[in-house]
């Protein structure tokens, strides 16, 4: 069975790791080439967008695909409405995998709002200072925001627009507590803003906010689409394949 997994993601590296070792599966993982030197799966990779669901159904039939999972940021909703779209329409299985999101804690300070620009609207109640890890896409949205001073940090550079006062950090994580809680320190941090992408590669940031008595703003995951099957691990996924292979050789 041939399968495309969407993603570049830790667990999209991990399902094709270990799916590459199943007999009987054949695994060709995508990157959407928005970063520059990404980390890249265990076996054939292709780079760069679909062109939407047509294109994505055009590629999945050319490349006599059999299983879809979509891997992909448990923020990038397009790419997951695209896949959803396209396996339906080619009558193939796919499943989503999504890490379990975060949940708030005791001493959490947690305002919860559901995009981006509503993120940017509630900076107006909080300190000056801001920590903005939502990665490089989506940063215009805090553009406007003259009154704060901005920490931007991602793996890539953002484009323009962006905000007045800024300082930008190019790293690539995952980051310890210890050193979160010096980055908040150093920059004098007044307010968190990230996204909900759960899981334990970025959850220090969270720890050291709470641990520091930092006020979050964290912004909600967009919904997976309508009827969309879902797992939240890796070893799931896996047992959906083997199943969906078991089936097909059946």
């Amino acid at each position: 069975m041939r399968v495309l997994i969407l993603g570049g993601t830790g667990e999209a590296r991990e399902l094709a790791r270990i799916a590459s070792g199943e007999r009987g599966l054949d695994i060709v993982s995508s990157l959407a080439g928005r970063v520059a030197t990404p980390r890249l799966p265990v076996g054939p990779v292709r780079v760069g967008g679909f062109g939407g669901v047509e294109g994505l159904r055009t590629w999945l039939r050319e490349n006599a695909i059999d299983a879809v999972v979509d891997a992909t940021h448990p923020f990038a909703a397009r790419v997951s409405a695209h896949a959803a779209a396209a396996a339906r329409e080619l009558g193939i299985p796919a499943l989503h995998l999504r890490r379990p999101e975060w949940a708030r804690r005791p001493g959490d300070l947690w305002t919860r709002v559901p995009d981006l620009a509503a993120a940017a609207a509630e900076l107006t109640v909080h300190g000056e200072n801001v920590l903005l890890t939502i990665g490089r896409q989506g940063v215009g949205a805090f553009a406007a925001c003259a009154g704060h001073r901005f920490v931007i940090r991602s793996i890539d550079a953002p484009e323009a627009p962006l905000p007045a006062r800024y300082e930008l950090l190019l790293a690539r994580g995952p980051f310890t507590f210890d050193e979160e809680l010096v980055l908040m320190s150093r920059h004098r941090i007044d307010v968190l803003v990230t996204k909900n992408s759960g899981g334990e590669q970025t959850a220090a940031k969270i720890a050291a906010a709470r641990t520091a008595g930092l006020p979050v703003i964290m912004i909600d995951r967009p919904a997976l689409p309508a009827g969309a099957r879902s797992v939240g691990a890796v070893a799931e996924a896996v047992d959906w394949l083997r199943a969906a292979a078991a089936h097909a050789v059946g």
